[in-house]
């Protein structure tokens, strides 16, 4: 079985600058990690590998410095690792995003699963993994919380749903996004750290992609664009009252009154 996991490098802070006319964060110069849900997502690979045999490849979209969380994946017992860059592809949004890797995603070696995490830190909006599913045009699940069954036809997964879990079965090759309940992920091994030192990482520019229409990608084929952004502030204020229940009892009397909560 060919697994593929889609891994995305997201800021290591929450301190981070923000592009006033385009609307990106500004990545250089601050550190970086693998998004937190993708380790969810290699952790579930690495578990269906030990019960059935897979090859497992991790894809990345994103600038040189992403080769880091590539070489991180293969700490973690990942077989192959590509990188998906070129500046063509800067400014993306999701839906861009998605178009992009779904065209490296045809680059690389046949798929039968694809795992995503739920989302990333810095974006939040759960859309890239079922966006590729949709442009590949296979079958996706979102929000797995648990797989029930696994073989070369076939996956059965339960689906986090608001009100309801679910069960689907669900014909490959197919995609699915986890949830970080899924499992645990294991820790990077030293050992495989100096195993796969001089491993290769492939490198998929714009120029390797059947689509070579440049504004199908980047800034020009992202339909949304981003009008402000801004980091939270906070307006909270704290008051300690002392008295006996009588006294405090009115004094949250007349806070409700004058905050015109009754």
């Amino acid at each position: 079985m060919n697994i593929t996991v889609c891994i995305k490098q997201v800021p290591g802070t929450s301190e981070v600058e923000i592009d006033e006319k385009t609307g990106n964060l500004i990545r250089e110069g601050i550190d970086s990690k693998m998004n937190p849900f993708d380790l969810h997502a290699i952790e579930t690979a690495l578990k269906i590998k030990e019960q059935e045999d897979s090859e497992i490849s991790v894809i990345s979209m994103g600038p040189p410095q992403a080769l880091d969380i590539i070489k991180e994946a293969y700490m973690l017992g990942v077989d192959n690792g590509y990188l998906l860059t070129d500046r063509k592809f800067a400014g993306a949004d999701v839906l861009a995003t998605a178009y992009a890797l779904s065209q490296g995603i045809e680059q690389m070696k046949k798929y039968d699963l694809i795992i995503c995490g739920k989302m990333t830190t810095d974006g939040d909006t759960a859309q890239v993994g079922p966006e590729i599913a949709e442009f590949l045009d296979i079958p996706h699940v979102a929000n797995v919380k648990k797989i029930l069954d696994i073989n070369s036809k076939s996956i059965t997964v339960e689906m986090d749903m608001p009100e309801t879990v679910e069960i689907q079965k669900v014909t490959l090759p197919c995609l699915i996004t986890v949830e970080k309940e899924i499992c645990q992920p294991r820790l990077p091994s030293y050992k495989l750290k100096l195993a796969t030192s001089e491993r290769k990482i492939e490198q998929i520019t714009f120029d390797d992609l059947k689509d070579n229409d440049a504004t199908n990608f980047g800034l020009d084929g992202s339909p949304t664009q981003v009008l402000d952004i801004f980091p939270p502030t906070s307006d909270k204020t704290s008051e300690k009252w002392e008295g006996n229940g009588k006294e405090l009892g009115e004094k949250l009397a007349n806070k409700l009154k004058e905050m015109k909560f009754v």
